[in-house]
Parts: C-alpha cells; structure tokens; sequence
C-alpha cells in the first residue's frame, strides 16, 4: 500500500506546483494591466550579461578540468591504476564546457550589437 502512495503524492505534488505558479503568474499580469502595466514589457529584451556569465563559467569550468587532468597526469604519471579511458573522459568534458562557453560568449557579442544598434535607433 505504501508503495502505491508515493508515486501518487508525487504526481500530486508535481500538478499542485504547476498549477499554482500558472495561477500566480497570471494574478500577477492582471495585476500588472490593472495598473496600466505592459505585462509583456519586461520579457522583450535579451539579458545579454546573463549569456557572458555563464559562457565565462562553462569556460572556467572545461579549463579547470583540463589543468585538473594534466595536474594528474603530470604528478603522479604512469603510476596511476587509472585507464586511458577515463583521463579522456576529462578532456571531452572539458572540451565541451569550453566549446559550449565560447558559443554562449559568442551570443553575447551578437546580442550586445543588436541591443545597441536598437538602442541608437
């Protein structure tokens, strides 16, 4: 019988969470037009700042694991029991935290002329 209540509660759970933040959201926009408030004004700018944080974390990150995995490799050397394997595990995440930072820095760059450019206009 317990077995039966804990995926029910969750499911519960999960449907009361959903609907209550739809039913807030909307208060809040109703109560934004009540004021004269464009509900909708707020969410037409991109936040570029937010695409430089995290392309500088994901890069922070893919090169802290790549100094990580040569810090390793280079002070404990073939003394190690580990298999090539999982040093190469290392570089492929690292290479996609790096790679995925630099894209994010990239759609920084790109919002950032576009806001300015609708900034002079």
């Amino acid at each position: 019988m317990q077995g039966i209540l804990v995926p029910i509660s969750l499911f519960l759970g999960a449907f009361a969470m959903v609907f209550g933040i739809r039913y807030l959201s909307n208060k809040e926009k109703m109560a934004m037009i009540e004021r004269g408030i464009d509900p909708g004004l707020n969410k037409s700018t991109p936040k570029p700042f937010l695409s430089l944080k995290f392309g500088l974390l994901l890069v922070g990150f893919g090169l802290g694991l790549l100094v990580a995995l040569f810090t390793v490799r280079g002070l404990f050397g073939s003394d190690m029991n580990h298999t090539e394997e999982s040093q190469s595990v290392a570089i492929y995440f690292g290479c996609i935290g790096i790679f995925g930072g630099l894209g994010l820095i990239v759609s920084y760059v790109i919002e950032k002329k576009w806001l300015d450019r609708e900034t002079l206009k």
